[in-house]
């Protein structure tokens, strides 16, 4: 079931809207979680199987754990419990969604050594949003077990903050810190929270259905020919940087004003990436709930910075090839996570030469300011190439290919994406040079003006929007 469905449109959310708000605190939560996994299974009831027996064991872990740390147990038998919790979350999750993958790459490399050993390859339909609930689960009782967090003795809320279905799919990656309290305890339903859930709906529906879908078939068309040119490589890789910004983002703003208007609060997981002045501004803005996870369980834990310039470094390259790994079992998901890596690293290595040249800037910081904005976007797109690429050899050919970036480049089409994109980049300069991310709280944009804007958004939601699409991160 998509958020951009009449399904879901039309009947599942109205239906779980109108029941929510008549219950009790108590009957809200049994009801969300009816809902959910009514949500969940929709695309296959068998994925809920894996996903309620991981949830239980993390539930029974982190009460085992919380008992423990009460008693002043040993850390020794803690750490027992959290290593059952942890091999259960990533076994599942290695089974599920890389098996077939490392199978695949052990028999190339015997065919390569010469060494004939045919290998099955398993028939695993991967569970939707496996990725996204695993982490979320593992955060819950890894912050348990470091005492951060008591853990919760109702189950059911517990589950319910696990597969609450509209961060369930796509994330943002929910801390049970901050969505256990809100799951706990009752919410308040305001007019301001309502006005501001439906503002982050229509404009996530707008990035995905006028943004992400119109420039859908162009990216397709682009990463599909066998022979590519420069022209066609560099319309290709600009119209996915914004067709996976639209989609991604929308889905998030959809989730977050669904659970807006329901009385939660979801963590920002997009904040005018493409306004990054450097790779490490960028992962504050870009998928910032994956980002900061990645800091907080992995990065610190292999030691982050604390132990000198050249394990600092090779913390960053695990954690960026790790979260490459996370997006998809394919070596260009590696490769994406290598190169935003080294750039991570070489930001880090050359900040005095970057100081030194910002001082040339003085006068005229703004230009200073566009260059780095300009060049880190530059980079983030040649990413997306190695992200969108269907193979290595793709990845070699189109980036050969813009070497001559003027090469068989056609304007016409050009000139579609730029319209496609037009508004997007309107509404984030406001937004950049205002500091406010919610259109309808700019103070000094006249009422009317507002009204005709959220009116022309709906019109090109409804009929000038590209054919219905799969959101890009439902394969995570």
């Amino acid at each position: 079931m998509l958020f951009n469905s009449c399904e879901f449109l039309l009947v599942f959310l109205p239906l779980v809207l109108l029941v929510y708000f008549l219950l009790p605190h108590r009957g809200q939560n049994v009801w969300l979680v009816i809902a959910s996994c009514v949500f969940y299974a929709s695309w296959d009831w068998r994925f809920l199987l894996p996903l309620i027996c991981t949830t239980t064991l993390d539930y029974w872990v982190s009460r085992r754990i919380e008992r423990l740390n009460v008693t002043h147990a040993p850390r020794e038998r803690r750490r027992r419990y959290l290593v059952i919790s942890l091999i259960a979350n990533l076994g599942l999750l290695g089974f599920f969604k890389y098996c077939n993958f490392f199978i695949a790459s052990a028999d190339q490399l015997l065919h390569a050594l010469g060494i004939a050993v045919p290998l099955p390859a398993l028939n695993i339909i991967l569970p939707v949003a496996i990725s996204f609930y695993t982490f979320q689960a593992m955060s819950y009782t890894i912050d348990v077990y470091r005492g951060e967090l008591h853990a919760t003795r109702s189950f059911w809320d517990f589950f319910l903050a696990v597969l609450y279905f509209p961060h369930l799919v796509a994330g943002p990656i929910q801390r049970a810190a901050t969505l256990l309290p809100q799951v706990c305890n009752p919410r308040r339903i305001e007019r301001h929270r309502v006005v501001d859930g439906l503002h982050l709906m229509l404009w996530g529906y707008f990035k995905k259905v006028f943004i992400a879908d119109n420039l859908s078939p162009i990216v397709n068309h682009a990463f599909a020919q066998g022979t590519v040119s420069g022209g066609a490589t560099l319309l290709g890789v600009l119209a996915f940087a914004f067709q996976i910004y639209g989609d991604f983002s929308g889905y998030t703003d959809i989730a977050r004003g669904v659970a807006k208007v329901m009385g939660f609060d979801f963590v920002l997981n997009f904040n005018l990436p493409y306004f990054a002045t450097n790779p490490a501004d960028f992962w504050k803005r870009w998928h910032v709930s994956l980002s900061s996870w990645l800091r907080d369980y992995l990065y610190k834990s292999l030691g982050g910075n604390r132990d000198g310039t050249a394990r600092t470094y090779r913390n960053l390259m695990i954690t960026m090839l790790l979260g490459g790994l996370w997006h998809g079992a394919a070596w260009n998901f590696v490769l994406w996570g290598f190169f935003h890596g080294t750039i991570l690293v070489v930001h880090r290595a050359s900040q005095r030469a970057l100081v030194a040249m910002g001082r040339m800037f003085t006068s005229v910081p703004w230009a200073w300011a566009a260059i780095r904005i300009l060049c880190m976007f530059a980079l983030t797109c040649y990413g997306w190439l190695l992200f969108r690429a269907t193979s290595l050899h793709q990845v070699f050919e189109m980036t050969r290919a813009l070497a001559h970036p003027g090469e068989g480049l056609e304007w016409q089409l050009f000139g579609r994406v730029g319209l496609i994109v037009a508004p997007l980049l309107l509404v984030q300069v406001i937004q950049w040079r205002t500091g406010e991310l919610q259109f309808g709280r700019i103070a000094w944009i006249p009422a009317p003006v507002k009204v005709i804007a959220y009116a022309l958004m709906v019109y090109a939601i409804l009929f000038l929007g590209g054919a219905p699409q799969s959101f890009v991160y439902f394969q995570f």
